[in-house]
């Protein structure tokens, strides 16, 4: 009789891991999961160790919390005395974000975003040309002059003249303002799916390859929901959902008015939303529709797309949904703005990011 038979499966242990690192990568995920909520995050993982016997006699999970203090995860000094993540926990995240959703990087040299504009740039590379006037000495090619000079004029009186000169061709390296908006409408933990929590170990693993690989961009981190207002990168753990509609007015006002504060002529946003626009700030009135497509919502989104547009900011949205009537807003979206738009499962969506964040890169907005 054909088939297959289970039984109960025991993972092999993790050779060359303590018992404290084996733990924290857990309590790491359990900490963004509940937005920076350190006892919660430990309630948890004691319930885990409950049913899959994640520590033992020789260490339990008391060694682990000493240890955690004990090597500056966490401390007891909030304002009630309870648990708190400090600066290395927030690095940590950050860090792990990276290496979970860009973990297959290539090294290149920091900070060197390359672009297809030739000239007086930045960076050599190994193209040749003629010397123009108001080229350095440092991009002159000396080898390749002296022979062009020894083959124009011969060896015997050796000359050098303007028209013996080559020049190392170079690069110029971009640079680019990033605004990313996040959705926190309350969608984005509705039908049992967690979507909350891969849009920040998104947002915290670009913030981390863009502080590391690319120091001299600027990223700048929004959340909108009702309202939209800018928050900070060690923010992100704590990042919650709540009881908002979707104002994606007023994040793609905020995000133009970030960008126009930026000195960069590369500039884009990025926005990973689940949901269509379902609201707009009138003076201290909101106006607000969740029903479906409303047209004045709708109408005012695209005009703010077409502005976008023509300022030269392109937006790339992330759609973590595949309805079809949330992709024909999209589409238009796009099409008002010429951007790009991605309908992204949250596994790819990291991937997603990066390949769109290195693409626009290569080339000047």
């Amino acid at each position: 009789m054909l088939g297959h038979r289970f039984a109960h499966y025991t993972p092999p242990a993790q050779s060359g891991k303590s018992d404290f690192e084996r733990l924290l990568k857990i309590f790491m995920q359990l900490v963004l999961i509940t937005s920076g909520n350190v006892s919660e995050a430990l309630q948890w993982l004691t319930e885990v160790d409950r049913q899959y016997g994640l520590t033992n006699d020789q260490y339990g999970m008391g060694d682990f919390i000493e240890d955690l203090k004990k090597n500056g995860y966490i401390t007891e000094d909030g304002p009630r005395g309870e648990y708190r993540l400090n600066a290395r926990s927030e690095q940590s995240l950050r860090q792990s974000a990276l290496e979970e959703i860009f973990g297959k990087l290539k090294k290149t040299k920091s900070g060197e975003h390359k672009t297809p504009h030739a000239g007086r740039g930045d960076e050599l590379n190994t193209d040749r040309r003629d010397y123009e006037f108001g080229d350095t000495m440092e991009q002159i090619a000396m080898t390749d002059s002296i022979r062009n000079a020894q083959i124009n004029h011969g060896f015997e009186d050796f000359t050098m003249t303007e028209d013996d000169l080559e020049v190392v061709e170079s690069e110029f390296k971009a640079q680019t303002s990033t605004v990313l908006m996040i959705d926190i409408s309350h969608s984005m933990i509705l039908y049992g799916e967690d979507r909350i929590t891969p849009a920040k170990k998104v947002a915290m693993a670009l913030a981390e390859l863009i502080t590391k690989k690319y120091p001299k961009d600027t990223l700048d981190i929004l959340v909108f929901g009702d309202d939209a207002w800018q928050i900070e990168i060690k923010d992100l753990p704590y990042l919650q959902v709540g009881p908002y509609h979707t104002n994606t007015v007023a994040g793609l006002e905020l995000a133009m008015d970030i960008l126009r504060r930026r000195k960069n002529s590369n500039k884009q946003i990025f926005m990973i939303t689940d949901g269509k626009p379902t609201c707009l700030k009138q003076g201290i009135k909101y106006y607000k529709n969740s029903f479906g497509l409303d047209s004045k919502i709708l109408n005012r989104t695209l005009a703010l797309a077409t502005q976008l547009r023509k300022i030269k900011i392109p937006v790339t949205t992330f759609m973590i949904a595949t309805d079809p009537y949330l992709k024909s807003f999209v589409r238009d979206f796009t099409m008002a703005n010429n951007g790009n738009a991605y309908y992204s499962s949250l596994q790819g969506l990291g991937n997603l990011v990066f390949e769109d964040f290195k693409r626009n890169r290569t080339k000047r907005v």
